[in-house]
Formats: C-alpha cells, sequence, structure tokens
C-alpha cells in the first residue's frame, strides 16, 4: 500500500486571499488549450485572435456547464439546503458532462459567427481538451476527492477520512487514461487530414470506454449510490450516449468531405 500524499488544497495563501490547486488545474488546462490551438489556427484559417476567442467561449461553457451539470446529476440535496453553495467552485464539484455540454453550445455559436461547419469546429477542439481533463483529475486527487473502491494491489492508498482501508487512486487512472493517452491518440490521429467528425467522434468513443470502465473501481458517489443494475453509476449512465454517439459520428465521417488546413485569415 502507497501513502497518500498530503498536499494543502490551498496553493498561495495572500491574507483572506486564498488560490487552491484546483482551480489553477482548470487554468493549466485552458492555458494548454489556448497554446496548442494557436499553432493549429491556421487548419480552420483562423487569426491567433480568433482562437482567443474560442478558448474563452469554451471556458464559460466547461465552467458554467461543469458546475450546473453537477448541482443537478450530483448535487439537488446541497444545492436546495444552500444555493450559494452552487458558486463555491474552489471547493471541488463539477461534472465533466454538464462541462461539455456547456462547450458544445460555445462551439455552436462560435462556427456560426466564424461560417464554420460545427463538426470541423468540434474536430479542432477534441485535441486541445485532454490536458485539462488530466489536469482537473489532479486537482481531485489533490482535493481528496473520487476516492477508489476497497483492492488489494500494491499502488493503493488508504484515502484521508475514509479509514485505513486501501483503495484504488481512481483520479490518478482518469488522469492517465482521460489526459495522457487520450491526448496522445488523439493529437496524433488529427495529425492528419480527416472526414468531418472523426476526430470529434473519437473523442467521445475513447473518453466514453475510459470513463466507463474506470468506474468499476472507483466508489459511486455517496448521495447516490448505484442507480441500476446494482452496479451501474451516474457516471457510466451519463457516459453510455457518448460511446454510442462516438461510434455513429466515426462511422458517419467516413462518408464526409476530408478537412483541409487554410490559409490564416488577417486580424
Amino acid at each position: 500500500m502507497l501513502n497518500y500524499p498530503t498536499i494543502d488544497p490551498i496553493a498561495i495563501s495572500l491574507g483572506p486571499l486564498q488560490i487552491y490547486w484546483y482551480g489553477l488545474m482548470y487554468l493549466v488546462g485552458f492555458l494548454a488549450a489556448w497554446w496548442l490551438g494557436r499553432r493549429r489556427a491556421f487548419r480552420l484559417g483562423l487569426s491567433t485572435d480568433a482562437v482567443e476567442t474560442l478558448i474563452f467561449y469554451c471556458m464559460i461553457g466547461v465552467v458554467l456547464g461543469g458546475r450546473l451539470g453537477y448541482a443537478l446529476f450530483y448535487g439537488l440535496d446541497k444545492l436546495a439546503d444552500n444555493p450559494f453553495w452552487l458558486f463555491k467552485i474552489w471547493e471541488g464539484g463539477m461534472s465533466f458532462h454538464g462541462g461539455f455540454v456547456g462547450v458544445l453550445i460555445a462551439t455552436l455559436v462560435f462556427a456560426r459567427k466564424q461560417n464554420l461547419r460545427f463538426f470541423q469546429l468540434t474536430d479542432f477542439v477534441a485535441p486541445l481538451v485532454p490536458i485539462g481533463l488530466g489536469a482537473g483529475r489532479i486537482g481531485n486527487f489533490i482535493n481528496y476527492e473520487l476516492p477508489g473502491r476497497v483492492s488489494e494491489v500494491p499502488w493503493a492508498m488508504a484515502f484521508p477520512n475514509m479509514g485505513p482501508a486501501p483503495r484504488h487512486p481512481s483520479s490518478l487512472y482518469e488522469f492517465a487514461l482521460e489526459g495522457v493517452v487520450l491526448f496522445a491518440v488523439l493529437w496524433w490521429f488529427s495529425v492528419s487530414p480527416r472526414g468531418n467528425g472523426a476526430t470529434s467522434g473519437l473523442f467521445l468513443l475513447l473518453y466514453g470506454i475510459f470513463r466507463f470502465s474506470v468506474e468499476f473501481v472507483r466508489l459511486p458517489d455517496p448521495q447516490l449510490g448505484f442507480i441500476a443494475f446494482g452496479w451501474m453509476t451516474m457516471g457510466q449512465l451519463l457516459t453510455l450516449p457518448m460511446i454510442i454517439a462516438g461510434l455513429a459520428l466515426v462511422a458517419w465521417s467516413r462518408y464526409q468531405p476530408i478537412s483541409i488546413a487554410k490559409s490564416a485569415k488577417a486580424g
């Protein structure tokens, strides 16, 4: 069994100002998306300024969608007890699926303003996302969130405030799969021109498979428990449509035109 590292969730404390590691991890994700997006701006014929606007739209979508999604899917009781809890993002409590919907809305708005096809834009955005997902899972780990189920694997850890039983460090599994592996595969896959929707479909499919699999060793949310069949979690239920949509989109993309890189627009 490994020792769970003791890390203060507060990264920087300046008097009344406290900056949490969880928030910094989101900043890392947004900065990575900004930097990578600028490198590939030419693919959509966009200026770097336009890419910055796109990332800003997606930031709003992630924060609003992620928090609202968590409140709706996992935290209705907390929200009813204290409506102001919704704004305490620094304490953790963000839903990937809610943030995902928020980003889809943001990209739809941006695509219309830039006269881009929706899947053309989501194919551009998809490889920019995994670094943020991985960083967010590190934030979960520092916050002692997403504890795994009891296990005897050599790398199991006793989570703080959860007794001496060793557990799977499930947030680190998700960091490795949703962050490292997903980024490597999508970045490699998207280097070559693909049919519209192919990269987006692969993102949905792989994320769905990774998340669905890790949920088997991740402790269900205590306020929900298993929600179906005595084993299915809310995360798995919300992820199933992603897997189905990913398969359909990958198949559909084979009959779509291949995106070709353009020259960057002025501005």
